[in-house]
């Protein structure tokens, strides 16, 4: 069932990281009848904002908006509150009075990574750090607002453009002789083109509820940042030495888990192999924007 591609389809932080990319993905959609929308015309802090962007009657809504600066929500916990949680749940709202179906994109900050196997969607959950509580919260309020809706959760998302840990890493690998990696954080990286591939397809069979979505690959280990950064210098500048170091090394703001990796079971049930983090990271690499 595909008929959700020919929309109409609301898109909101359409020039974000993960917005940019299903742009790129709609435009080669022939027919798709998208909105993509941005700041100031969808402000997740004004209620009248949210409401205006359901005047073009969509039939689905795919957020990509968020306050995702970890270490800032630390101190700004009201402002990553109502954008991360809030608004959500006006929007939810909104989207439940008007059936719509809302897309919408959460992180495995919800967990307090204390774990030692993969997250499962039903899991306890505990965040560690305000963004995580911020991130839970708007989870909640989705749930509990009756909205028909696709949760997803995800982590370490990245793509060829915006700030984020791959180009940061490249970058520095071509003007250093030497990187300090942290080793005792485990996690899935995503691609942006994965998580809207697999989005996609879970659309397409037309599920709802919560699913994870992340690149697949290293076992219920998944890697540390160490090693993704290893394989991005690697072809960044394979002279470059990246060497780990413990969290405690570098201290911040706000507390990472140490073990996030998402239980991605259901989602493979549901629609089949997911792409290894390797491959998709050597899709990406070359495409980096300067």
């Amino acid at each position: 069932m595909t008929a959700w591609r020919e929309g109409p389809i609301a898109l909101l932080g359409a020039d974000g990281m993960l917005g940019r990319q299903w742009q790129l993905f709609f435009s080669s959609t022939p027919g798709a009848r998208v909105a993509s929308l941005t700041y100031p015309t969808i402000d997740f802090e004004r209620d009248e904002s949210l409401s205006r962007v359901l005047d073009g009657a969509p039939r689905l809504v795919i957020n990509c908006a968020a306050y995702t600066n970890v270490d800032q929500a630390e101190s700004e916990p009201d402002k990553a509150d109502r954008i991360n949680a809030a608004a959500v749940g006006t929007l939810a709202r909104l989207c439940r009075e008007r059936d719509i179906t809302l897309v919408h994109y959460s992180t495995d900050y919800v967990f307090d990574g204390q774990g030692t196997a993969p997250y499962a969607v039903d899991d306890p959950t505990n965040p560690a750090n305000i963004y995580g509580r911020t991130k839970l919260r708007g989870e909640q309020l989705l749930q509990a607002s009756g909205c028909d809706h696709l949760l997803i959760r995800t982590s370490w998302l990245y793509a060829p453009w915006a700030k984020n840990f791959v180009r940061t890493i490249a970058a520095a690998a071509k003007g250093k002789p030497e990187l300090r990696v942290v080793n005792d954080q485990r996690g899935h990286p995503t691609s942006t083109a994965s998580l809207v591939d697999i989005t996609a397809r879970l659309l397409d069979r037309n599920l709802r509820g919560t699913f994870h979505a992340t690149d697949d690959g290293g076992g219920d280990q998944g890697c540390t940042w160490f090693d993704f950064a290893t394989a991005i210098a690697a072809y960044a500048n394979p002279s470059c030495r990246v060497l780990p170091c413990s969290t405690a090394e570098f201290p911040r703001p706000a507390a990472r888990p140490a073990y996030s990796v998402l239980d991605l079971r259901k989602t493979i049930a549901a629609i089949g192999p997911l792409k290894p983090w390797r491959e998709a990271l050597a899709e990406v690499l070359p495409r980096l924007e300067p």
